[in-house]
């Protein structure tokens, strides 16, 4: 199927209008891809937060080869889900309440450029298959909630996609043990996305920790590395690939880890 034109229309509005009409597709944007079902959100993802296989893989919740055989046998048929619960891999709550914290958490970064446009595929169903859909009115309203939330710890977005840096003083203040483990894995090269990872956690609870260590005066962009040192894949926040290219990219980044 070839993807619809581009349109003026940003990606909060865009969703609020494809719910109201009930759609099903895709809705793209710069920085993730939201999947609808009759207007509700079933899946989101972003190259900014751990995909759900990830989050459940690296927590030790599920064992890699179980992911990537429910992905490989199910994953035609949209129900790589269902594929987990099935043999036993997983229970119904534990696959939803994981779900459900990936796909806010990717809806967030998602939603983050609501001044840019975005564009809506119809028809496009997502490989996982539906585990539990949510309102678009409740994800928008999480992903406003979330963005005040982290406006008041500290207004400085660079701290959610820059490299970071501790400052002097990092080294000599007590911490709460999330903050303290965020705090470890601040190198000058890592992204709140990256360490995340890293955490097995997802990256708005990361970012908040983060924020808070910035608000505190623990740590800072880096700064910029030299032209030849940066390598690798693109920063998080780039153009979002079609969703078939970042379900390749994905699998790809897996036989490279084995």
């Amino acid at each position: 199927m070839t993807a619809a034109a581009p349109t003026h229309t940003t990606a909060p509005a865009l969703l609020a209008g494809l719910a109201a009409d009930g759609a099903t597709g895709v809705l793209t944007t710069s920085s993730g891809v939201l999947h609808l079902a009759a207007g509700e959100v079933v899946h989101a993802d972003s190259a900014m937060s751990p995909a759900l296989g990830e989050l459940l893989t690296r927590s030790g919740a599920l064992a890699p080869e179980n992911w990537w055989e429910a992905v490989r046998r199910a994953g035609v048929r949209r129900r790589v889900g269902r594929h987990l619960v099935e043999r036993g891999r997983l229970t119904t709550g534990a696959l939803e309440l994981c779900h459900l914290g990936a796909l806010f958490d990717a809806a967030y970064f998602a939603l983050l450029h609501d001044d840019r446009p975005a564009r809506f595929r119809p028809g496009v169903a997502h490989w996982l298959g539906a585990v539990r859909p949510v309102p678009a009115a409740a994800v928008l309203r999480e992903s406003r909630r979330r963005r005040a939330l982290l406006q008041r710890i500290w207004p400085d977005p660079a701290v959610d996609t820059a490299p970071l840096a501790r400052t002097s003083g990092a080294g000599r203040t007590k911490l709460p043990p999330r903050r303290g483990r965020a705090l470890a894995l601040v190198d000058g090269a890592s992204t709140a996305a990256q360490i995340a990872s890293a955490l097995a956690c997802r990256t708005f609870h990361t970012l908040v920790e983060l924020r808070r260590l910035a608000a505190d005066g623990l740590v800072i962009p880096a700064p910029p590395r030299p032209a030849a040192a940066l390598r690798g894949p693109a920063a998080p926040g780039a153009a979002w690939d079609e969703p078939e290219t970042a379900l390749l990219r994905r699998l790809l980044d897996a036989l490279e880890a084995l």
